[in-house]
């Protein structure tokens, strides 16, 4: 049991590495079929605890970025290992809550159960935490296939169908494993090939190029997190865009980080207007992140197009303790981890397009890139994405490589290069394929150039969204209870080898 137990948490935290930096993609197939077979050969209280263990070690490597945002730029080393701990051991449940449902469901754990109970309980516990606790949709199993054959899926059926189909590779092995024979063999190898051959299938052009490309600049500013908010930095910060920007006046685009005017929009008003002035002179549109205050005093998180005409858009989904604390008029101060460095923000309502360098803009910001389905409400208008963030809170660790990787996702279920400015990196240029064509290091003040072709045209994801994957895993749960999974009357089921 103790084997089991340790080979549990080993294949939870081998899991990462099929992400970004790593990319060893196989293993999102491999570690979770660890998983499944543990899970399957077991009684049901020793799987359950398995499927806790393998979230240890999943999210415990995963979601490390957390614990160096808190350190460096919270409250220090204790407070961070106080509560990423907290926070690996609430996300580690959602691997136990796919196996509870599934032993629930079907306690005979059969074909049935690992070819499709297992994966659709896995990708509905997904979904899941896309809105549980205002949403953590981090390190879901589709993202770690950005450069496989298996992308081809995301703009049909979008990550949770890349997610379901890994986890139905992952099943069909641990069924193969369960009880090896030629024929299971070859009926699981059979499935693999009909899976990359539909992706293959399903990998074309569902949309289409506009006649002109457009040159486009990426800034970089690189202001360091403990400075960004500084007023004796301000100036200094303001400077450098200011000079960067200038340098690259005559590009049709130029793209700014989330919050890289570290004052309020009023504030910084007038040298905004005289950056507009040039940059109408010289033909060159401005998109740039600004906090923004109303009339009523409600602040922010936005972007802003200085084209005419300007228009602003606010971030939809915000961070809890980093950009609002939540419950803050019952708890004070007293959560203030990471906090909004200038107000808790409001949440915006709507997906507002930008008019820029002619064209219409799907524009969001940082952890945004996250929601498939809220940017996929800017389409199919919009013929072009910007993702503007700021990772300088995790500094070198594996956030903002994952954080790319994700904002990669966003391109290929939508069929639009995105132009990714953040303030520390990564900066990057994506294409419509997903595909990174220019990268600016990290930690170094930048000005990216590019030239990009904007599109048009709705992929099938674009008009369908979540819908089709969760329906079927719904279907299937549904199913699970009849047939012969049932378990025999008095007892707890057997839990070894189990026929197909």
């Amino acid at each position: 049991m103790r084997f089991k137990a340790l080979l549990a948490l080993l294949a939870g935290g081998l899991l990462p590495l099929a992400f970004a930096p790593l990319d060893w993609a196989w293993l999102a197939v491999l570690s979770p079929a660890v998983l499944f077979t543990l899970v399957a050969a077991v009684p049901r209280r020793q799987a359950l605890w398995s499927a806790y263990l393998f979230g240890l070690g999943y999210f415990g490597v995963g979601v490390s970025w957390v614990f160096v945002s808190i350190s460096r730029y919270g409250n220090g080393p204790v407070v961070a290992a106080v509560v990423t701990a907290a926070f690996v051991a609430l996300l580690a449940f959602f691997p136990w809550l796919a196996v509870y449902l599934v032993r629930t469901l079907r306690p005979r754990m059969d074909g049935v159960a690992l070819w499709l109970g297992l994966p659709a309980a896995w990708v509905l516990s997904e979904w899941v935490r896309l809105w549980f606790l205002t949403g953590f949709p981090w390190l879901f199993l589709g993202y770690s296939q950005t450069d496989t054959v298996l992308s081809g899926i995301a703009p049909v059926f979008g990550v949770l169908g890349v997610s379901l189909m890994l986890a139905m590779l992952a099943g069909g092995l641990a069924w193969t494993v369960q009880g090896p024979s030629m024929r299971r063999v070859a009926v699981t190898a059979s499935v693999l090939v009909v899976v990359l051959l539909g992706a293959q299938l399903l990998e074309r052009n569902w949309t289409h190029p506009m006649p002109e490309p457009l040159s486009v600049v990426l800034l970089q500013g690189n202001i360091e997190q403990d400075k960004k908010w500084d007023p004796a930095y301000r100036a200094m910060t303001l400077e450098r865009y200011r000079s960067l920007t200038e340098q690259h006046l005559g590009a049709d685009l130029i793209v700014w980080p989330e919050a890289a005017v570290p004052v309020w929009y009023a504030q910084a008003s007038e040298y905004l207007a005289e950056l507009e002035q040039k940059a109408d002179a010289a033909g060159s549109a401005l998109v740039l992140g600004v906090p923004v205050q109303d009339g009523a005093g409600n602040a922010y998180n936005a972007v802003m197009s200085l084209s005419d005409p300007s228009g602003f858009y606010s971030k939809r989904r915000l961070v809890p303790f980093g950009e609002y604390i939540p419950l803050r008029d019952f708890i004070g101060p007293a959560l203030d981890i990471l906090g909004a460095p200038m107000s808790d923000f409001e949440a915006g309502e709507e997906a507002r397009l930008l008019s820029a360098a002619g064209l219409q803009v799907g524009a969001f910001i940082c952890y945004e890139a996250a929601y498939g389905a809220a940017i996929a409400e800017f389409l199919p208008e919009a013929q072009l994405l910007i993702n503007v963030s700021n990772d300088a809170w995790f500094g070198e660790s594996l956030g903002p490589l994952q954080h790319l990787q994700i904002a990669r996702m966003r391109a290929i279920e939508t069929q639009r290069p995105l132009l990714r400015a953040t303030n520390t990196g990564i900066t990057a240029v994506i294409g419509a394929d997903g595909r990174v064509l220019e990268r600016a290091p990290q930690f170094e003040a930048a000005a990216l150039t590019a030239e990009i072709t904007p599109r048009k045209g709705a992929t099938p994801y674009v008009r369908w969204r979540d819908w089709p994957v969760l329906i079927l895993a719904a279907f299937i749960l549904a199913l699970l209870p009849f047939g012969r999974g049932r378990a025999r009357p008095g007892g707890e089921p057997e839990a070894c080898i189990y026929s197909g």
